[in-house]
């Protein structure tokens, strides 16, 4: 029995041989790295904890900080809001909507567009001179002349923002709706026949039994807008323009790395990134599954 448990061992010692190659050997070097002063072209020296406190009273970095959470505060708050809009509608036993899976396929379509054809795609249709987007608006007299969407610091971070919404609004459909699936019509029939109104059978029977689904989407959403990178790398200089209004946390993250070659700065600003992922979404599982206070004397 022994002998067949030794042989257990070799069958499962690839995926432990690659897992700790390539998954734990760069996480530990990186934090390694990221108390050095690492530049790449010379041997590193140990700097102790300078890194860390240059990365706290980093202006670039601070900024970025609050750029990355702009961005995807709006992205999220349109796409949780549209992902529940949607499934209230297709939900509803009065209307009885049809065609859920021709919209589920179509809200979804835009999520398996690789992200550089995104860019240019928007990148053409936001085009300052000759984009269909100022074209169509002149068109209908909403403006006069064409807007520089992507030169302009807040038009830039709410363009990247509703961009993202249309990406990723039908993943975030598509989750609600399947944990809408799984509540028993029961519910919602047995409150249509006490006279609950639409918002009172959403508010007290919908919301409350999606909170396990809603806090999977709020997570993923969040670590995911934390890193975000490729859309502001791609859409614009890659640097963060317009005013470094798109310079996200990670894309600070790459400059600093392959742009300035300060790997040592840059690692420490990756566990940087890795400690307000957590904490934010340490604050996020607390806040939906906080215990309501029990009141005195019961």
């Amino acid at each position: 029995m022994k002998k067949l448990d030794r042989h257990g061992y070799l069958f499962i010692a690839p995926f432990w041989i690659v897992f700790l190659i390539f998954s734990i050997y760069p996480v530990a070097l990186t934090f390694y790295y990221s108390f050095t002063n690492y530049t790449g072209a010379e041997g590193e020296q140990l700097v102790g904890l300078a890194n860390y406190t240059r990365l706290l009273g980093d202006t670039y970095f601070i900024e970025a900080f609050f750029n990355t959470i702009k961005i995807w505060g709006l992205n999220f708050i349109l796409q949780i809001g549209g992902a529940l809009m949607l499934a209230l509608l297709f939900s509803d036993l009065q209307l009885k909507l049809k065609g859920l899976a021709f919209f589920r396929a179509t809200f979804y379509l835009p999520n398996l567009i690789t992200i550089s054809s995104v860019a240019l795609l928007f990148g053409i249709l936001l085009d300052w001179q000759h984009g269909s987007l100022n074209m169509m608006l002149m068109k209908i007299g909403l403006i006069s002349e064409p807007i520089n969407w992507l030169t302009q610091p807040v038009t830039a971070q709410i363009s990247v923002s509703l961009i993202l919404t249309w990406m990723w609004l039908g993943h975030s459909f598509i989750v609600v709706m399947a944990g809408v699936s799984g509540i028993s019509k029961d519910y919602f029939e047995a409150a249509l026949i006490d006279g609950a109104t639409r918002w009172q059978i959403f508010s007290r029977i919908t919301l409350p039994l999606l909170k396990p689904i809603l806090l999977y989407i709020m997570i993923t959403s969040l670590i995911g807008g934390l890193q975000l990178f490729d859309l502001p790398m791609l859409i614009t200089d890659g640097v963060g323009a317009p005013d470094g209004a798109l310079n996200t946390m990670v894309l600070y993250l790459y400059n600093q790395a392959f742009k300035y070659n300060n790997y040592g700065y840059a690692a420490a600003v990756a566990y940087g990134l890795f400690a307000i992922t957590l904490v934010f979404s340490i604050i996020v599982f607390k806040g939906m599954f906080r215990k309501e206070r029990s009141p005195k004397g019961a």
